[in-house]
């Protein structure tokens, strides 16, 4: 990967990584198992400068690209999907929204604080009968005297929960007329009346990550709340999520990296019949065949941050890493677990946690089935 990878871009990896080795690591597996959002640990990413990786330093940023951004989310899914995705998602789908469609003055006012890591943003779309039919959202907003009042729900929002989240970009109705929906995308603050949030429990996966379900009840903020042009919600969503495809796709490629090296140590410890089984041929091609699916991975992914650094379309090269480097995730987490044997199945392990946080990767910021639709509308 060195024709993709700068300098800067391997400083931010082995920065990472030391973070992710020394300070991750040792409270992954209890944060897991107690359901915990770690404010400490997402207060140190942005001391460490990943919260606004990408945002330019006159809002408080670091002002450096892309793929600076997306190799950090890599080092860190290497180690634990949870605080990954929390990076992930306050930079990809919280954060940049803001700084592509917002004002000045919304830039100034709500970028500087999200860039620190005291405070975490949200982008709320998905709804009990909207997803991949974000047509289908019911939330509405009415503006009058001056202030828009927002009345519905969203659930399974990333950052939107926890005592550290500042509020939500939330995707309404505006305007409704002869069953055609103009959808829009308003900035929430937390704490304000009638907007109320409730972490889920019980998950899967990324149980240290902060995931809620909010609630909207005559909520009223001002009009110049609304984020980019009025009608363009529907915009705003798609190239977000083109956007963010590519951040669910460096967790696929980290984790299954992470993963991938939990077996390949396994294997040359596991003693049976007296030699390691990395000696049979039936784990070393099973390790074989890891390693080069994450090398294909990896390139495919780089390859469309490339694109979009270089200001070239790049949806198409989204969905296609997204869709290959979950599935990749998948398979190589399950031959990880199959490597470990009873041991992969049990939290004495680490493998055990890879192998439920993968799961999650086919279903977030577009299912397998969505993205094959929208590669397929793109080449046909």
């Amino acid at each position: 990967m060195k024709e993709y990878l700068k300098e800067h871009h391997c400083s931010i990896k082995q920065l990472v990584k030391k973070f992710a080795e020394t300070e991750v690591r040792p409270l992954a597996k209890e944060i897991d198992r107690q359901e915990e959002f770690s404010t400490h640990l997402t207060k140190r990413m942005g001391e460490l400068g990943l919260f606004g990786i990408a945002i330019p330093e006159q809002y408080g940023g670091k002002g450096l690209d892309y793929m600076s951004f997306i190799v950090a989310v890599e080092e860190l899914a290497k180690v634990d999907g949870s605080q990954a995705s929390t990076l992930a998602a306050h930079n990809a789908l919280g954060i940049m929204p803001i700084y592509k469609y917002g004002t000045e003055a919304q830039k100034m006012k709500y970028l500087p604080q999200l860039c620190t890591g005291n405070h975490t943003w949200a982008f709320g779309l998905t709804e009990r009968n909207a997803g991949s039919d974000s047509r289908a959202t019911e939330s509405k907003a009415v503006l009058k005297d001056g202030k828009w009042h927002i009345n519905g729900a969203k659930t399974f929002i990333s950052n939107a929960a926890s005592s550290v989240s500042l509020g939500v970009s939330a995707q309404v109705i505006t305007n409704e007329s002869n069953g055609v929906k103009e959808l829009s995308v308003i900035l929430i603050e937390k704490g304000t009346a009638g907007y109320t949030t409730e972490p889920i429990k019980g998950k899967m996966m990324w149980r240290g990550s902060d995931t809620g379900s909010l609630t909207f009840d005559n909520v009223a903020v001002p009009q110049e709340n609304l984020l980019g042009e009025l009608g363009k919600g529907a915009k705003i969503m798609l190239e977000t999520l083109d956007a963010g495809r590519l951040s669910i796709a460096a967790m696929g490629v980290g984790l299954a990296q992470g993963a991938y090296e939990m077996a390949l140590e396994y294997a040359n410890k596991r003693i049976q019949f007296g030699k390691p089984i990395a000696k049979f041929q039936a784990i070393s091609f099973k390790l074989a065949e890891m390693a080069t699916k994450i090398e294909a991975a990896r390139s495919l992914l780089y390859h469309a941050v490339w694109l979009k650094d270089n200001n070239e379309p790049y949806g198409k090269e989204a969905a296609m890493a997204k869709l290959f480097c979950s599935e990749i995730a998948r398979e190589v987490a399950n031959e990880a677990v199959q490597i470990h044997g009873a041991w992969g199945l049990v939290d004495a392990y680490d493998v055990e946690r890879f192998y439920r946080d993968q799961r999650l990767l086919e279903i977030g910021e577009g299912t397998s089935e969505i993205l094959k639709l929208v590669i397929s509308r793109s080449i046909l």
